[in-house]
């Protein structure tokens, strides 16, 4: 069977130690993309859980108002479902930017110097 995939790299890395490994989590390096991360992932989490209960809870107890035509056969049920996804998607693409953006080069600097590259 034929891929695309291209041959394994031939590269060899030094596997870090025990104590490496206890050294870089305890260092300010480590320490910072560990903050920043949660400072960014923890929160934007927390919002999004609490609009999801928002609309469980508006489904289960604000059947009226859920109910409410805004344009047609188009009720705020399901403007607010749809919204859902729509900031799922949204978070997504704001936290693959970020990831990018600031963790991302910060882990790879981490990595490459725990196989030896740097």
């Amino acid at each position: 069977m034929a891929t695309d995939a291209p041959p394994p790299s031939k590269e060899t890395y030094k596997l870090p130690t025990t104590e490496e490994f206890t050294e870089v989590q305890e260092s300010a390096e480590f320490g910072e993309l560990r903050r920043s991360y949660r400072s960014f992932a923890f929160p934007l989490t927390v919002g999004f859980i609490a609009w999801y209960l928002l609309y469980v809870l508006l489904s289960n107890y604000a059947g009226d108002f859920m109910g409410t035509k805004v344009v047609g056969n188009i009720n705020v049920a399901l403007v607010l479902g749809l919204a859902q996804f729509l900031t799922t998607f949204l978070i997504a693409w704001w936290y693959s930017r970020v990831a990018a953006a600031k963790f991302d080069p910060k882990a790879e600097a981490i990595k490459s110097r725990m196989e030896g590259g740097a």
